[in-house]
């Protein structure tokens, strides 16, 4: 049994983008507009070198409420994955979750078993990498991946991205950090 590191995208890994349109922060819908956060690189060496198992869980509804392609999702997906494989950054897994209850694309318009806070990819890889869940972290920067790591039975981590505050507040982290470099001392340290 291996511990691990479960980690949002959005807001922990990458920068939200402003959709001028809404006003609010999203994904980005453009491998152009993927910017990685300060310390990523850094954090996420460190964490492998204490040999942490690395798993990304996300979800990313934005296909379901009609707002970019699945290509798109995919493309970004490509991108960051290829700028973590070049700095040594290996992720066992990645998982993400396409749907959103009020979607506007049928097929991915419903309630599912894998949309945080459910813990549902989580518990499998859980099952598929023999990871120790009640040794592990996830960490995320909304309370539905506050909650999903507390449903797994994992150690949780608040990241404060003031982009993110209007979705967190109920939750209750075992610990909060401004970001990923302040999350990885907590893990480091505990």
């Amino acid at each position: 049994m291996k511990p691990a590191v479960f980690l949002d995208r959005d807001g922990v890994i990458n920068e939200l983008v402003l959709n001028t349109s809404t006003g609010e922060y999203e994904p980005p819908h453009s491998t152009d507009d993927l910017v990685l956060r300060p310390y990523v690189i850094q954090s996420l060496s460190d964490l492998q070198n204490a040999c942490f198992v690395f798993f990304l869980v996300s979800n990313q509804p934005d296909y379901a409420k009609g707002k970019t392609t699945l290509e798109q999702i995919q493309a970004v997906h490509e991108r960051l994955d290829h700028l973590l494989k070049s700095e040594g950054i290996l992720f066992r897994d990645y998982y993400y979750c396409y749907h959103h209850p009020n979607g506007i694309i049928p097929k991915y318009s419903t309630v599912c078993e894998c949309r945080k806070p459910k813990p549902y990819f989580l518990l499998k890889a859980a099952r598929e990498y023999r990871i120790d869940l009640a040794q592990s972290w996830m960490i995320g920067d909304r309370d539905t991946d506050i909650e999903c790591g507390k449903a797994a039975g994992t150690w949780t981590i608040l990241i404060e991205n003031s982009y993110s505050s209007g979705y967190r507040g109920l939750s209750k982290p075992d610990f909060t950090a401004a970001n990923l470099k302040d999350a990885v001392r907590i893990i480091l340290r505990t």
